[in-house]
Protein backbone atom coordinates (compact mmCIF):
# COMPACT_ATOMS: atom_id res chain seq x y z
CA UNK A 1 0.00 0.00 0.00
CA UNK A 2 1.26 3.44 -0.98
CA UNK A 3 1.83 5.46 2.42
CA UNK A 4 1.91 8.40 0.67
CA UNK A 5 -1.94 8.01 0.16
CA UNK A 6 -2.52 7.53 4.19
CA UNK A 7 -0.30 9.17 5.38
CA UNK A 8 -2.86 10.76 8.21
CA UNK A 9 -2.94 7.18 9.10
CA UNK A 10 0.74 6.14 8.95
CA UNK A 11 1.63 9.65 10.55
CA UNK A 12 -0.57 8.63 14.07
CA UNK A 13 0.54 4.62 13.74
CA UNK A 14 4.04 5.58 13.93
CA UNK A 15 3.81 8.01 16.02
CA UNK A 16 1.44 6.55 18.61
CA UNK A 17 3.54 2.98 18.36
CA UNK A 18 7.37 4.50 18.91
CA UNK A 19 5.73 6.83 21.62
CA UNK A 20 4.38 4.34 23.61
CA UNK A 21 7.49 1.99 23.30
CA UNK A 22 10.16 5.06 23.85
CA UNK A 23 7.73 6.45 26.74
CA UNK A 24 7.56 2.65 28.38
CA UNK A 25 11.42 2.55 28.30
CA UNK A 26 12.29 6.32 29.49
CA UNK A 27 9.71 5.47 32.93
CA UNK A 28 11.61 1.91 33.45
CA UNK A 29 14.93 3.65 33.50
CA UNK A 30 13.64 6.56 35.22
CA UNK A 31 13.04 9.68 33.31
CA UNK A 32 10.11 11.19 31.98
CA UNK A 33 7.60 9.44 29.34
CA UNK A 34 7.93 12.55 27.34
CA UNK A 35 11.54 12.36 26.83
CA UNK A 36 10.49 9.02 24.95
CA UNK A 37 8.08 10.85 23.16
CA UNK A 38 10.75 13.39 21.70
CA UNK A 39 12.94 10.36 20.43
CA UNK A 40 9.89 8.86 19.09
CA UNK A 41 9.35 12.23 16.68
CA UNK A 42 13.20 12.39 16.51
CA UNK A 43 13.60 8.61 14.52
CA UNK A 44 9.99 9.49 12.76
CA UNK A 45 11.45 12.71 11.12
CA UNK A 46 13.32 13.87 8.07
CA UNK A 47 16.79 13.91 10.26
CA UNK A 48 16.89 9.86 10.15
CA UNK A 49 16.48 7.43 7.72
CA UNK A 50 13.84 4.82 7.14
CA UNK A 51 10.17 6.17 7.67
CA UNK A 52 9.68 9.80 7.45
CA UNK A 53 6.24 11.02 8.46
CA UNK A 54 4.33 13.84 7.26
CA UNK A 55 5.81 17.05 9.57
CA UNK A 56 2.63 18.97 8.24
CA UNK A 57 0.28 16.18 9.47
CA UNK A 58 1.87 15.88 12.30
CA UNK A 59 1.91 19.64 13.19
CA UNK A 60 -1.91 19.91 13.02
CA UNK A 61 -2.51 17.04 14.90
CA UNK A 62 -0.28 18.44 17.70
CA UNK A 63 -2.39 21.74 16.92
CA UNK A 64 -5.28 19.56 18.14
CA UNK A 65 -3.76 18.32 21.18
CA UNK A 66 -2.86 22.29 22.13
CA UNK A 67 -6.69 23.01 21.85
CA UNK A 68 -8.09 20.22 23.71
CA UNK A 69 -5.04 20.36 26.71
CA UNK A 70 -5.66 24.57 27.05
CA UNK A 71 -9.32 23.91 26.39
CA UNK A 72 -9.25 21.60 29.98
CA UNK A 73 -6.80 23.97 31.64
CA UNK A 74 -10.17 26.98 31.19
CA UNK A 75 -12.29 24.45 32.39
CA UNK A 76 -10.59 24.37 35.77
CA UNK A 77 -9.08 27.90 35.11
CA UNK A 78 -12.05 30.88 35.85
CA UNK A 79 -11.71 34.58 35.53
CA UNK A 80 -11.40 35.10 38.71
CA UNK A 81 -8.58 32.73 39.06
CA UNK A 82 -6.72 35.22 36.03
CA UNK A 83 -7.56 38.45 38.04
CA UNK A 84 -6.70 36.70 41.67
CA UNK A 85 -3.03 36.81 39.83
CA UNK A 86 -3.34 39.61 37.69
CA UNK A 87 -1.14 41.85 40.07
CA UNK A 88 1.86 39.22 39.78
CA UNK A 89 1.10 37.54 36.50
CA UNK A 90 0.82 40.66 34.46
CA UNK A 91 3.80 42.72 35.17
CA UNK A 92 5.91 39.73 35.78
CA UNK A 93 5.33 38.33 32.20
CA UNK A 94 5.85 41.29 30.23
CA UNK A 95 9.15 42.20 32.66
CA UNK A 96 10.28 38.70 32.30
CA UNK A 97 9.92 38.34 28.47
CA UNK A 98 12.00 41.89 28.00
CA UNK A 99 14.88 40.53 30.06
CA UNK A 100 14.48 37.21 28.40
CA UNK A 101 14.48 39.12 24.61
CA UNK A 102 17.32 41.08 25.51
CA UNK A 103 19.27 38.27 26.82
CA UNK A 104 18.97 36.62 23.54
CA UNK A 105 19.61 39.51 21.12
CA UNK A 106 22.18 40.19 22.77
CA UNK A 107 23.99 37.36 22.34
CA UNK A 108 22.97 36.83 19.36
CA UNK A 109 24.44 40.20 18.37
CA UNK A 110 27.81 38.91 19.87
CA UNK A 111 27.63 35.95 17.06
CA UNK A 112 27.35 39.10 14.45
CA UNK A 113 23.62 39.46 13.79
CA UNK A 114 22.07 42.34 12.87
CA UNK A 115 19.51 43.79 15.52
CA UNK A 116 16.43 42.74 13.77
CA UNK A 117 16.95 39.38 13.41
CA UNK A 118 18.66 39.05 17.11
CA UNK A 119 15.43 40.63 18.52
CA UNK A 120 13.15 38.51 16.91
CA UNK A 121 15.23 35.60 17.84
CA UNK A 122 15.15 36.86 21.68
CA UNK A 123 11.71 37.32 21.36
CA UNK A 124 11.36 33.20 20.40
CA UNK A 125 13.41 32.36 23.30
CA UNK A 126 11.25 34.37 25.55
CA UNK A 127 7.42 32.37 25.36
CA UNK A 128 7.33 29.05 27.35
CA UNK A 129 5.42 26.13 26.74
CA UNK A 130 1.40 26.00 28.01
CA UNK A 131 1.45 22.14 27.01
CA UNK A 132 4.48 21.22 28.61
CA UNK A 133 3.89 23.72 31.99
CA UNK A 134 0.47 21.94 31.93
CA UNK A 135 1.85 18.70 31.79
CA UNK A 136 4.54 19.25 34.44
CA UNK A 137 1.89 20.50 37.08
CA UNK A 138 -0.31 18.05 36.54
CA UNK A 139 1.77 15.37 37.36
CA UNK A 140 2.68 16.74 39.89
CA UNK A 141 -0.89 17.81 41.06
CA UNK A 142 -0.27 21.70 41.14
CA UNK A 143 -2.81 23.02 38.81
CA UNK A 144 -5.41 23.79 41.82
CA UNK A 145 -2.44 25.37 44.04
CA UNK A 146 -1.85 29.30 43.95
CA UNK A 147 1.77 28.24 43.00
CA UNK A 148 0.34 26.25 40.14
CA UNK A 149 -2.63 29.39 39.11
CA UNK A 150 0.43 31.85 39.66
CA UNK A 151 2.41 30.25 37.08
CA UNK A 152 -0.49 29.48 34.11
CA UNK A 153 -1.83 32.97 34.77
CA UNK A 154 1.82 33.94 34.14
CA UNK A 155 1.92 31.84 30.86
CA UNK A 156 -1.79 32.80 29.94
CA UNK A 157 -0.27 36.68 29.72
CA UNK A 158 2.65 35.31 27.91
CA UNK A 159 0.13 34.11 25.01
CA UNK A 160 -1.42 37.26 24.71
CA UNK A 161 1.87 39.18 24.67
CA UNK A 162 2.76 36.45 21.75
CA UNK A 163 -0.46 37.10 19.77
CA UNK A 164 0.14 40.95 19.76
CA UNK A 165 3.63 40.17 18.36
CA UNK A 166 2.94 37.60 15.82
CA UNK A 167 0.44 40.35 14.88
CA UNK A 168 2.92 43.71 14.78
CA UNK A 169 5.65 41.52 13.34
CA UNK A 170 4.53 42.05 9.59
CA UNK A 171 4.22 45.70 9.83
CA UNK A 172 7.35 46.00 11.60
CA UNK A 173 9.53 43.80 9.30
CA UNK A 174 10.51 46.57 7.09
CA UNK A 175 11.88 48.94 10.23
CA UNK A 176 13.58 45.59 12.00
CA UNK A 177 15.63 44.97 8.37
CA UNK A 178 16.53 48.25 8.24
CA UNK A 179 15.16 48.85 5.20
CA UNK A 180 12.82 52.04 6.51
CA UNK A 181 14.15 53.90 9.11
CA UNK A 182 11.14 54.77 11.04
CA UNK A 183 7.92 53.00 11.89
CA UNK A 184 4.86 54.30 9.15
CA UNK A 185 1.64 54.96 10.71
CA UNK A 186 0.20 52.23 9.98
CA UNK A 187 1.82 50.31 12.38
CA UNK A 188 -0.78 52.17 14.94
CA UNK A 189 -3.73 51.21 13.03
CA UNK A 190 -2.63 47.37 12.90
CA UNK A 191 -2.00 47.46 16.95
CA UNK A 192 -5.60 49.55 17.29
CA UNK A 193 -7.26 46.96 15.09
CA UNK A 194 -5.85 43.95 16.62
CA UNK A 195 -6.47 45.07 20.08
CA UNK A 196 -9.79 45.51 19.21
CA UNK A 197 -9.92 41.97 17.44
CA UNK A 198 -9.12 40.46 20.85
CA UNK A 199 -10.76 42.49 23.09
CA UNK A 200 -13.84 41.85 20.43
CA UNK A 201 -13.33 38.18 21.03
CA UNK A 202 -12.89 38.16 24.86
CA UNK A 203 -16.12 40.03 24.95
CA UNK A 204 -18.45 37.98 22.92
CA UNK A 205 -17.09 35.15 24.93
CA UNK A 206 -18.22 36.34 28.09
CA UNK A 207 -20.99 37.81 27.28
CA UNK A 208 -23.00 35.67 24.90
CA UNK A 209 -20.58 32.73 24.95
CA UNK A 210 -21.53 32.67 29.14
CA UNK A 211 -24.88 32.13 28.45
CA UNK A 212 -24.86 30.11 24.84
CA UNK A 213 -22.20 27.52 25.65
CA UNK A 214 -23.68 26.43 29.00
CA UNK A 215 -27.12 26.30 27.47
CA UNK A 216 -26.05 24.32 24.51
CA UNK A 217 -23.97 21.39 27.57
CA UNK A 218 -27.69 21.39 29.03
CA UNK A 219 -29.74 20.64 25.73
CA UNK A 220 -27.17 17.73 25.02
CA UNK A 221 -27.15 15.87 28.12
CA UNK A 222 -30.89 16.41 28.30
CA UNK A 223 -30.60 13.46 25.08
CA UNK A 224 -29.15 10.69 27.47
CA UNK A 225 -26.31 10.33 25.07
CA UNK A 226 -22.88 10.31 26.10
CA UNK A 227 -21.78 9.96 22.79
CA UNK A 228 -23.68 13.24 21.90
CA UNK A 229 -22.12 14.95 24.73
CA UNK A 230 -18.68 14.11 24.51
CA UNK A 231 -18.96 15.64 20.33
CA UNK A 232 -20.86 18.70 21.57
CA UNK A 233 -17.44 19.50 23.96
CA UNK A 234 -15.20 18.42 21.25
CA UNK A 235 -16.63 20.18 18.87
CA UNK A 236 -17.19 23.20 20.76
CA UNK A 237 -13.21 23.03 21.76
CA UNK A 238 -11.80 22.96 18.09
CA UNK A 239 -14.80 24.99 16.96
CA UNK A 240 -14.15 27.83 18.70
CA UNK A 241 -10.76 27.86 18.61
CA UNK A 242 -10.83 27.45 14.66
CA UNK A 243 -13.35 30.64 14.82
CA UNK A 244 -11.05 32.93 16.96
CA UNK A 245 -7.97 32.11 14.81
CA UNK A 246 -10.19 33.17 11.27
CA UNK A 247 -12.43 35.94 12.75
CA UNK A 248 -10.00 37.38 15.32
CA UNK A 249 -6.81 36.92 14.60
CA UNK A 250 -6.43 34.99 18.23
CA UNK A 251 -4.51 31.85 18.83
CA UNK A 252 -5.66 28.21 18.69
CA UNK A 253 -4.79 27.77 21.91
CA UNK A 254 -6.47 31.03 23.70
CA UNK A 255 -9.47 30.41 21.73
CA UNK A 256 -9.79 27.63 23.31
CA UNK A 257 -8.55 28.83 26.59
CA UNK A 258 -11.43 30.79 26.84
CA UNK A 259 -13.84 28.63 25.61
CA UNK A 260 -13.12 26.12 28.63
CA UNK A 261 -13.35 29.05 30.83
CA UNK A 262 -16.77 30.22 29.89
CA UNK A 263 -18.21 26.62 29.74
CA UNK A 264 -16.73 26.10 32.95
CA UNK A 265 -19.98 27.86 34.16
CA UNK A 266 -21.97 25.06 33.45
CA UNK A 267 -23.15 22.34 35.58
CA UNK A 268 -21.14 20.06 33.12
CA UNK A 269 -17.65 21.42 33.50
CA UNK A 270 -16.80 18.38 35.57
CA UNK A 271 -18.44 15.40 33.16
CA UNK A 272 -16.42 17.66 30.53
CA UNK A 273 -12.83 17.81 31.49
CA UNK A 274 -13.50 13.93 32.17
CA UNK A 275 -14.94 13.16 29.04
CA UNK A 276 -11.99 15.23 27.03
CA UNK A 277 -9.54 13.75 29.17
CA UNK A 278 -8.36 10.52 26.90
CA UNK A 279 -8.35 13.29 23.67
CA UNK A 280 -6.40 15.49 25.67
CA UNK A 281 -3.63 12.76 27.15
CA UNK A 282 -3.15 11.07 22.96
CA UNK A 283 -2.95 14.58 21.51
CA UNK A 284 -0.75 16.00 24.01
CA UNK A 285 1.57 12.81 23.24
CA UNK A 286 1.59 14.01 19.68
CA UNK A 287 2.28 17.51 20.51
CA UNK A 288 5.86 16.24 21.74
CA UNK A 289 6.39 13.93 18.75
CA UNK A 290 5.96 16.38 16.32
CA UNK A 291 8.62 18.73 17.89
CA UNK A 292 11.15 16.00 17.93
CA UNK A 293 9.99 15.71 14.43
CA UNK A 294 11.69 18.71 13.46
CA UNK A 295 14.91 18.62 15.57
CA UNK A 296 18.33 18.08 13.06
CA UNK A 297 21.08 17.07 15.42
CA UNK A 298 23.83 18.36 13.10
CA UNK A 299 23.35 22.01 14.86
CA UNK A 300 24.52 20.53 18.08
CA UNK A 301 27.81 19.14 16.51
CA UNK A 302 28.76 22.38 13.82
CA UNK A 303 27.30 24.80 16.69
CA UNK A 304 27.84 23.22 19.59
CA UNK A 305 28.45 27.03 21.53
CA UNK A 306 25.52 28.53 20.20
CA UNK A 307 23.41 25.70 21.56
CA UNK A 308 24.71 25.74 24.88
CA UNK A 309 24.22 29.53 24.90
CA UNK A 310 20.62 28.98 23.76
CA UNK A 311 19.87 26.62 26.27
CA UNK A 312 21.74 28.50 29.44
CA UNK A 313 19.24 31.60 28.77
CA UNK A 314 16.09 29.75 28.41
CA UNK A 315 16.64 27.22 31.36
CA UNK A 316 19.22 29.32 33.42
CA UNK A 317 18.42 33.25 32.85
CA UNK A 318 14.82 32.84 32.26
CA UNK A 319 14.62 31.23 35.25
CA UNK A 320 16.42 33.37 37.79
CA UNK A 321 14.55 36.62 36.26
CA UNK A 322 11.27 34.89 36.69
CA UNK A 323 12.26 34.04 40.63
CA UNK A 324 13.67 37.58 40.50
CA UNK A 325 10.68 39.18 39.89
CA UNK A 326 8.20 36.53 42.11
CA UNK A 327 10.63 37.45 45.29
CA UNK A 328 10.59 41.28 44.37
CA UNK A 329 6.59 41.22 44.79
CA UNK A 330 6.83 39.57 48.16
CA UNK A 331 6.57 36.06 47.58
CA UNK A 332 7.59 33.13 49.06
CA UNK A 333 10.72 31.74 47.93
CA UNK A 334 8.76 28.35 46.90
CA UNK A 335 6.41 30.12 44.86
CA UNK A 336 9.46 31.76 43.39
CA UNK A 337 11.30 28.55 42.29
CA UNK A 338 7.91 27.10 40.87
CA UNK A 339 7.49 29.48 38.68
CA UNK A 340 10.82 30.19 37.51
CA UNK A 341 10.84 26.06 36.85
CA UNK A 342 7.86 26.58 34.78
CA UNK A 343 9.44 29.18 32.34
CA UNK A 344 12.52 27.22 32.04
CA UNK A 345 11.46 25.64 28.41
CA UNK A 346 10.29 27.20 25.02
CA UNK A 347 7.52 25.23 22.80
CA UNK A 348 4.66 26.00 20.49
CA UNK A 349 4.45 29.65 20.20
CA UNK A 350 8.42 29.50 19.72
CA UNK A 351 8.31 27.69 16.68
CA UNK A 352 5.32 30.02 15.31
CA UNK A 353 7.48 33.49 15.69
CA UNK A 354 10.79 31.57 14.49
CA UNK A 355 8.43 30.58 11.15
CA UNK A 356 7.00 33.99 10.66
CA UNK A 357 10.91 35.56 11.02
CA UNK A 358 12.24 33.16 8.81
CA UNK A 359 9.25 34.00 5.81
CA UNK A 360 10.19 37.97 6.39
CA UNK A 361 13.88 37.31 6.21
CA UNK A 362 14.00 38.60 9.98
CA UNK A 363 15.51 35.13 11.06
CA UNK A 364 18.21 33.07 9.16
CA UNK A 365 17.97 29.14 9.26
CA UNK A 366 20.37 28.90 11.74
CA UNK A 367 18.80 30.51 14.28
CA UNK A 368 15.13 28.53 13.13
CA UNK A 369 17.52 25.39 13.90
CA UNK A 370 19.12 27.05 17.34
CA UNK A 371 15.23 27.71 18.55
CA UNK A 372 14.04 23.70 17.61
CA UNK A 373 17.35 22.84 19.27
CA UNK A 374 16.72 24.83 22.61
CA UNK A 375 13.13 23.50 22.80
CA UNK A 376 14.05 19.91 22.66
CA UNK A 377 16.63 20.25 25.55
CA UNK A 378 14.79 22.52 27.39
CA UNK A 379 11.69 20.52 27.11
CA UNK A 380 13.67 17.31 27.80
CA UNK A 381 14.98 18.98 30.92
CA UNK A 382 12.27 20.25 32.06
CA UNK A 383 11.07 17.71 34.45
CA UNK A 384 14.54 17.08 36.08
CA UNK A 385 14.22 21.31 36.93
CA UNK A 386 11.00 20.76 38.80
CA UNK A 387 12.01 17.69 40.42
CA UNK A 388 15.12 19.62 41.59
CA UNK A 389 12.86 22.51 43.60
CA UNK A 390 12.38 21.12 46.95
CA UNK A 391 15.85 19.25 47.39
CA UNK A 392 17.91 23.25 46.11
CA UNK A 393 15.17 24.72 48.37
CA UNK A 394 15.61 22.73 51.64
CA UNK A 395 20.11 23.16 50.40
CA UNK A 396 19.76 26.52 49.63
CA UNK A 397 17.66 27.65 52.80
CA UNK A 398 20.02 24.93 55.09
CA UNK A 399 23.42 26.65 53.81
CA UNK A 400 23.15 30.19 53.01
CA UNK A 401 21.66 33.36 54.81
CA UNK A 402 19.91 34.76 51.97
CA UNK A 403 18.13 31.69 51.45
CA UNK A 404 16.98 31.92 55.36
CA UNK A 405 16.42 35.32 55.00
CA UNK A 406 13.99 34.36 51.78
CA UNK A 407 12.28 31.88 53.40
CA UNK A 408 11.26 33.69 56.52
CA UNK A 409 11.32 36.85 54.68
CA UNK A 410 8.93 39.73 56.22
CA UNK A 411 5.80 39.97 54.59
CA UNK A 412 3.32 43.02 55.38
CA UNK A 413 0.35 40.59 54.68
CA UNK A 414 2.01 37.50 56.78
CA UNK A 415 1.27 38.82 60.32
CA UNK A 416 -1.56 40.36 61.87
CA UNK A 417 -1.46 44.43 62.30
CA UNK A 418 -0.41 45.66 65.60
CA UNK A 419 -3.96 47.12 65.60
CA UNK A 420 -6.37 44.02 65.19
CA UNK A 421 -9.01 43.93 67.83
CA UNK A 422 -8.72 41.17 70.64
CA UNK A 423 -11.73 39.70 69.88
CA UNK A 424 -10.11 38.69 66.71
CA UNK A 425 -7.11 37.15 68.13
CA UNK A 426 -8.91 34.86 71.11
CA UNK A 427 -11.74 32.97 70.75
CA UNK A 428 -12.14 33.37 66.86
CA UNK A 429 -12.43 31.24 64.31
CA UNK A 430 -9.66 30.59 61.61
CA UNK A 431 -10.67 30.33 58.65
CA UNK A 432 -7.94 28.91 55.88
CA UNK A 433 -9.12 29.11 52.59
CA UNK A 434 -11.31 31.98 50.93
CA UNK A 435 -12.81 30.75 48.06
CA UNK A 436 -16.51 30.02 46.95
CA UNK A 437 -17.15 27.36 50.30
CA UNK A 438 -14.67 29.62 52.78
CA UNK A 439 -16.62 33.35 51.60
CA UNK A 440 -20.05 31.60 52.07
CA UNK A 441 -18.54 30.46 55.75
CA UNK A 442 -17.19 34.11 56.34
CA UNK A 443 -20.66 35.62 55.65
CA UNK A 444 -22.48 33.67 58.02
CA UNK A 445 -20.04 34.03 60.92
CA UNK A 446 -20.59 37.80 59.65
CA UNK A 447 -24.51 37.59 60.07
CA UNK A 448 -23.71 36.13 63.54
CA UNK A 449 -21.09 38.64 64.74
CA UNK A 450 -18.84 36.13 65.41
CA UNK A 451 -15.19 36.79 64.87
CA UNK A 452 -12.53 35.44 62.33
CA UNK A 453 -9.79 35.06 60.56
CA UNK A 454 -8.76 34.33 57.08
CA UNK A 455 -5.59 32.60 55.90
CA UNK A 456 -4.75 31.94 52.51
CA UNK A 457 -2.37 31.41 49.89
CA UNK A 458 -3.48 33.59 47.59
CA UNK A 459 -1.65 36.94 48.66
CA UNK A 460 -3.68 39.41 46.57
CA UNK A 461 -6.79 37.73 48.08
CA UNK A 462 -5.76 38.88 51.26
CA UNK A 463 -4.56 42.40 50.20
CA UNK A 464 -8.29 42.63 48.61
CA UNK A 465 -9.97 41.55 52.16
CA UNK A 466 -7.41 43.95 54.38
CA UNK A 467 -8.55 46.29 51.80
CA UNK A 468 -12.19 45.79 52.71
CA UNK A 469 -11.77 45.79 56.50
CA UNK A 470 -11.43 42.15 57.15
CA UNK A 471 -8.46 40.59 59.43
CA UNK A 472 -6.40 37.96 57.04
CA UNK A 473 -3.16 36.48 57.00
CA UNK A 474 -1.24 35.14 54.11
CA UNK A 475 0.33 31.72 53.60
CA UNK A 476 0.21 28.24 53.66
CA UNK A 477 -1.39 27.19 56.38
CA UNK A 478 0.33 23.49 56.15
CA UNK A 479 3.41 25.63 57.51
CA UNK A 480 3.05 26.58 61.55
CA UNK A 481 4.10 29.90 61.49
CA UNK A 482 0.87 30.54 59.08
CA UNK A 483 -1.67 29.32 61.83
CA UNK A 484 0.74 31.12 64.59
CA UNK A 485 0.11 34.66 63.01
CA UNK A 486 -3.61 33.79 62.62
CA UNK A 487 -3.42 33.10 66.69
CA UNK A 488 -4.74 29.32 66.21
CA UNK A 489 -3.37 28.81 69.85
CA UNK A 490 -6.53 30.52 71.39
CA UNK A 491 -8.40 30.19 68.62
CA UNK A 492 -12.09 28.19 69.49
CA UNK A 493 -12.20 26.38 65.83
CA UNK A 494 -10.52 25.90 62.43
CA UNK A 495 -12.81 25.59 59.28
CA UNK A 496 -10.23 24.45 56.49
CA UNK A 497 -12.27 25.05 53.69
CA UNK A 498 -9.85 24.56 51.08
CA UNK A 499 -10.31 21.97 48.39
CA UNK A 500 -6.87 20.55 48.59
CA UNK A 501 -7.38 17.65 50.72
CA UNK A 502 -3.56 16.74 50.08
CA UNK A 503 -2.80 18.97 52.99
CA UNK A 504 -5.60 18.55 55.60
CA UNK A 505 -4.32 15.75 57.92
CA UNK A 506 -0.97 18.55 58.11
CA UNK A 507 -3.33 21.42 59.16
CA UNK A 508 -5.36 19.52 61.68
CA UNK A 509 -1.74 18.09 62.93
CA UNK A 510 -0.18 21.47 63.85
CA UNK A 511 -3.55 23.15 64.96
CA UNK A 512 -4.34 20.23 67.72
CA UNK A 513 -0.25 20.41 68.82
CA UNK A 514 -0.38 24.53 69.09
CA UNK A 515 -3.85 24.06 70.54
CA UNK A 516 -5.30 20.84 72.10
CA UNK A 517 -8.60 21.87 72.79
CA UNK A 518 -9.33 23.47 69.40
CA UNK A 519 -12.45 22.14 67.54
CA UNK A 520 -11.76 21.49 63.67
CA UNK A 521 -14.37 21.68 61.21
CA UNK A 522 -12.86 19.62 57.73
CA UNK A 523 -14.26 20.29 54.24
CA UNK A 524 -12.86 17.46 51.95
CA UNK A 525 -13.43 15.86 48.39
CA UNK A 526 -11.95 12.60 49.14
CA UNK A 527 -13.52 9.44 50.71
CA UNK A 528 -10.29 7.92 51.56
CA UNK A 529 -9.68 11.43 53.59
CA UNK A 530 -13.38 11.71 55.09
CA UNK A 531 -12.62 8.02 56.45
CA UNK A 532 -9.47 9.05 57.50
CA UNK A 533 -10.82 11.78 59.94
CA UNK A 534 -13.83 9.72 61.29
CA UNK A 535 -11.38 7.09 62.10
CA UNK A 536 -8.57 9.29 64.00
CA UNK A 537 -11.16 11.62 65.45
CA UNK A 538 -9.46 14.57 63.96
CA UNK A 539 -12.91 16.75 64.22
CA UNK A 540 -16.26 17.57 62.13
CA UNK A 541 -15.65 16.07 58.07
CA UNK A 542 -18.11 17.24 55.55
CA UNK A 543 -17.62 15.41 52.54
CA UNK A 544 -18.93 16.93 49.10
CA UNK A 545 -21.01 13.94 47.84
CA UNK A 546 -22.42 13.36 50.91
CA UNK A 547 -23.75 16.82 52.20
CA UNK A 548 -25.02 17.31 49.06
CA UNK A 549 -27.02 13.66 49.01
CA UNK A 550 -27.86 14.72 52.29
CA UNK A 551 -29.44 17.89 51.23
CA UNK A 552 -31.27 16.06 48.39
CA UNK A 553 -32.63 13.67 50.55
CA UNK A 554 -34.11 16.49 53.00
CA UNK A 555 -35.77 18.45 50.64
CA UNK A 556 -36.99 15.49 49.11
CA UNK A 557 -38.57 13.70 52.12
CA UNK A 558 -39.99 17.06 53.31
CA UNK A 559 -41.67 17.55 50.15
CA UNK A 560 -43.58 14.35 50.47
CA UNK A 561 -44.23 15.71 54.52
CA UNK A 562 -42.34 12.85 55.68
CA UNK A 563 -40.44 13.41 59.36
CA UNK A 564 -39.07 10.00 59.60
CA UNK A 565 -35.09 10.21 59.98
CA UNK A 566 -33.07 9.82 56.75
CA UNK A 567 -31.57 6.93 55.69
CA UNK A 568 -27.80 6.12 56.95
CA UNK A 569 -25.37 6.24 54.72
CA UNK A 570 -24.27 2.89 53.54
Amino acid sequence: MDHHNISLITTIAWGFGLALVFGFIAERIKLPALVGYLVAGFLIGPATPGFVADAGIASQLSEIGVMLLMFGVGLHFSLNDLMSVRRIALPGAIVQMGLATALGAGMAMMWGWAVGPAIVFGLCLSCASTVVLLKALEARNLIDTMNGKIAVGWLVVEDLVTVLVLVLLPPLSGLLSGKEATVSAGIWVTIGQTLLQVGAFIALMLIVGKRVLPWILWQVARTGSRELFTLSVVAVAIGIAFGAAELFSVSFALGAFFAGMVMRESQFSHRAAEETLPLRDAFSVLFFVSVGMLFDPKIIMEQPLQVLGVVAIIVVGKSIAAAGLVLFFRYPLKTALTVSASLAQIGEFSFILAGLGMSLNLLPPEGMSLVLAGAIISIALNPFVFAAIKPFSNWFVKHSDLGRKLDRREDPYAELPATTEEKYLKGQVVLVGFGRVGKRIADALESQNIAYVVADQNRERVEDLRQMGKVAVSGDATEPEVLIQAHIQHAAMLVIATPDSLNVRRMSEIAQRLNPGIKLVIRTHSEDEMNFIREEKLGTVFFGEEELAKGMIHHILGAFGSDKPEPKAA
